[in-house]
């Protein structure tokens, strides 16, 4: 049995609502379009967070998943972003045979681009086959850095990253995205786990 919760909108009216009905989002006594940005690598976390967003939170009222011919534009937005990071020129500690040459530096950006495409592409497919309004994003910079400034910028109204689970010391060696963005973007973010396998 399902446990009801009673939620209250900003006008004072009861919303009644499951855990696994969310509640609307509601501005007034209208439906707020819902803005979201979803962060991707190439990773399959990502993906998968991106899969659990279409699945839950672009519903109808009635909990059905949308099946329109077109995305409703009602409905909201899925921003996907890919964050590019910029290839270094040479590595510490520099010698002279570690510099990369121009061809090099060009080639690997070429193909940085054509990742990014690639992956886009398949996610701007899942939201096109779920009838969700969406648009994709490619940023060049630091991830963590990027995604807030873009989250601010554009103002969205949720981040969902994927959780890539790492342990204590890898994420303190390596940094956590998800991690840098629960403390500094300016709006609610959601991290979302992939299932125990």
């Amino acid at each position: 049995m399902e446990e009801e919760i009673t939620g209250e909108t900003s006008d004072g009216v009861g919303q009644q609502y499951t855990a696994e009905q969310p509640p609307l989002v509601v501005e007034g006594r209208r439906k707020k379009k819902l803005k979201v940005m979803v962060a991707l690598d190439e990773s399959d976390v990502s993906l998968y967070a991106l899969k659990w967003t279409l699945q839950n939170l672009f519903k109808n009222p009635t909990g059905e998943h949308v099946r329109a011919v077109e995305p409703d534009p009602e409905q909201g937005m899925v921003t996907v972003v890919h964050v590019v990071q910029p290839f270094e020129l040479y590595t510490f500690p520099a010698e002279p045979s570690m510099y990369a040459s121009a061809a090099m530096v060009e080639s690997v950006r070429k193909a940085q681009q054509q990742n990014a495409e690639q992956l886009l592409s398949r996610a701007f497919q899942l939201c096109k086959e779920t009838k969700v309004k969406s648009e994709t994003l490619i940023l060049q910079g630091n991830p963590k850095e990027m995604i807030c400034q873009a989250v601010v910028e554009m103002h969205f109204d949720l981040l969902v990253l994927g959780s890539r689970g790492l342990g204590a010391i890898k994420r303190a060696l390596l940094g956590s995205i998800s991690d840098f963005c629960a403390h500094q973007s300016r709006c609610p973010i959601l991290i979302v786990k992939p299932p125990n396998k």
